[in-house]
């Protein structure tokens, strides 16, 4: 049976294709889902674990501590970390080359389960030398008349704000599109363009004056973190392990923002 077409700088599957791909995928899973339950019955205690990350948030911080964390536990493990868009990393997952990842919610695909751990608000971004600097917020209408440097497409976060536009009924004048938060933070930082990013991945740069916040007129765009794995998947010792640590961090994380929040408005009081 002819499995795919070649196409013009490009190759097509056919329906055998696919459905030898889907079988293919589902036979590594399994023969690593086996290496797993033999290596946990043997005691061993290396593991390997997948990560695929989404967030640059994730990958500065808290992962890295998690990670050493998880060192303790399981010194001889096998770790690997892969960055990229949440669609691509679901697809790591389905192919069998990742375990879990960090992605923005909502995931909307076949054999995966979703944890939400974080969620935040998506605000504006500028240089401090912004001729709207001194404002606190901004309009759709606004931000539709700067030149944009946003994530790329692909990723939820993208996909929030375009939405966002489409229902204002605006049209966006996109001059950048980068998968790093930190390089768009960077480009906004010298003036080349106006971002919106997650609240909590631009907190120190406000502080330090590096960049002005603006809050968005008439939005709530809640941007979500959870965790991608696959649904009904063997779990191995140092992935319950991880999924442990990471709960263990976000609940903290979250208490913490509560406690903050009480203790603003005890002040205004």
């Amino acid at each position: 049976a002819r499995l795919f077409v070649r196409a013009p700088r490009r190759v097509v599957l056919t329906e055998a294709g696919e459905h030898l791909l889907h079988r293919a995928r589902h036979i590594l899973r399994e023969h690593d889902a086996a290496q797993d339950e033999i290596a946990e019955l043997a005691g061993a205690e290396r593991g390997r674990l997948r990560i695929g990350s989404a967030s640059a948030m994730v990958l500065t911080d808290p992962l890295p501590k998690i990670l050493k964390e998880l060192r303790q536990q399981h010194p001889r493990a096998e770790v690997s970390v892969t960055s990229g868009t949440s669609e691509f990393l679901v697809g790591q997952i389905l192919g069998g080359e990742l375990d879990l990842a960090f992605v923005s919610l909502p995931v909307e695909a076949r054999g995966i389960q979703t944890e939400r751990l974080n969620e935040d608000q998506l605000v504006a971004i500028a240089s401090s030398r912004h001729r709207l600097a001194k404002q606190k917020a901004v309009s759709a209408y606004t931000l539709a008349g700067e030149k944009l440097i946003l994530g790329e497409r692909g990723g939820n976060t993208r996909r929030l704000i375009d939405q966002f536009f489409a229902q204002a009924g605006v049209a966006l004048s996109v001059s950048m599109e980068l998968s790093r938060q930190q390089a768009i933070k960077r480009m906004v930082e010298e003036d080349m363009g106006v971002g919106i990013v997650p609240l909590q991945s631009v907190i120190e740069d406000v502080k330090k004056g590096r960049l002005v916040r603006w809050w968005i007129e008439g939005a709530q765009i809640n941007w979500e973190l959870g965790i991608a794995r696959l649904s009904g998947g063997y779990e191995s010792p140092i992935t319950q392990a991880f999924m442990r640590l990471v709960r263990n961090h976000f609940e903290n994380v979250a208490k913490e923002a509560t406690k903050s929040a009480s203790r603003k408005r005890i002040k205004k009081r």
